[in-house]
């Protein structure tokens, strides 16, 4: 052989060697930058989830891995169901496990706790990630406890039996001579003092039924009970019954809140909920679903 074809052929060879090796190291490269490539996404979406205070496993909770959620017994309805808080029926039990659907609790790792209502909102440490109870928010309250957003808005309202002597009034001046009761600690009891201003001091029950009991044997003329309470109780319970009438709204509405111990940081992720339901229609869904409409007539001043 010549020696330029000798050459030309080891140029060949090594040509060819190049462009193998150039080959093996563009696919290594195309690999590696995959590789990293995937590697960075993960660590994102780790990095994300880590950042996400509300993501189910950055919770903080009493007991990791559930929500304990604190209402009082009786447990009445409209808000709940045969005073049995974990069947999700009634607007509150419904409202409180949608909530903890949000969370990412399925509902066997929601445990509830008996809180008697006035216990809910007085200082201190907390036996319950948050309470639902009829809580309406207010200043003084949230001074020593925090609250979420308000889920339901509501009006306060009179029931009497046909017969009493209010069954009639359309008028806040006509109930100032009235015997009204209400339960003590409530924002029903404000609107008797602070709204009506009876000449007769309120009759102050320890809750709901002993006000109903006091109503029923005629030692007072009528109660005062939030709406959806006034709806279940004319309806369900007492015949010959009637919601007198309703009082108008103070300024910027009475709301339910759910109720947290001071300083509870899931409060923000609650809310993060609670927003969720509200934007979907869900809790306007399980509203209609529960309580009733809001037909009763309104008090005038005079």
């Amino acid at each position: 052989m010549h020696r330029n074809s000798i050459r030309l052929a080891s140029v060949a060879a090594i040509t060819a060697a190049g462009l193998v090796l150039a080959g093996c190291s563009s696919s290594e490269e195309t690999a590696t930058e995959t590789t990293s490539a995937e590697a960075t996404s993960t660590e994102s979406a780790s990095e994300s989830a880590a950042t996400d205070e509300c993501a189910f496993e950055n919770l903080t909770t009493l007991t990791p891995g559930v929500l304990t959620i604190g209402t009082d017994t009786p447990a009445y309805p409209p808000y709940f169901s045969d005073d049995d808080p974990t069947n999700g029926e009634g607007f509150e039990s419904a409202v409180a496990y949608a909530v903890a659907d949000k969370l990412g609790f399925m509902p066997a790792d929601v445990v509830w706790e008996v809180v008697p209502f006035n216990t809910s909102y007085a200082p201190g440490d907390k036996n319950f990630d948050f309470d639902i109870n009829q809580i309406s928010i207010t200043p003084e309250r949230a001074e020593v406890v925090d609250f979420s957003d308000g889920y339901y808005t509501v009006n306060q309202a009179v029931v009497a039996f046909n017969d009493s002597p209010i069954a009639g009034a359309t008028t806040i001046a006509e109930l100032k001579e009235a015997k009204l009761g209400a339960q003590v600690g409530t924002t029903s009891l404000d609107f008797v003092t602070e709204i009506v201003q009876p000449t007769n001091e309120p009759y102050v029950f320890n809750d709901t039924n002993d006000a109903k009991s006091a109503l029923s044997n005629g030692q007072i003329d009528g109660i005062v009970v939030d709406l959806p309470t006034a709806y279940y109780v004319t309806a369900a319970e007492f015949e010959n019954s009637k919601i007198v009438g309703q009082f108008a709204a103070q300024e910027g509405g009475e709301q339910f809140g759910l109720l947290f111990q001071k300083g509870n940081p899931l409060v923000t992720c609650v809310n993060k909920a609670l927003t969720e339901l509200k934007d979907s229609g869900e809790l306007q869904t399980i509203q209609d679903t529960w309580l009733a409409g809001a037909t009763a007539p309104y008090f005038t001043e005079q």
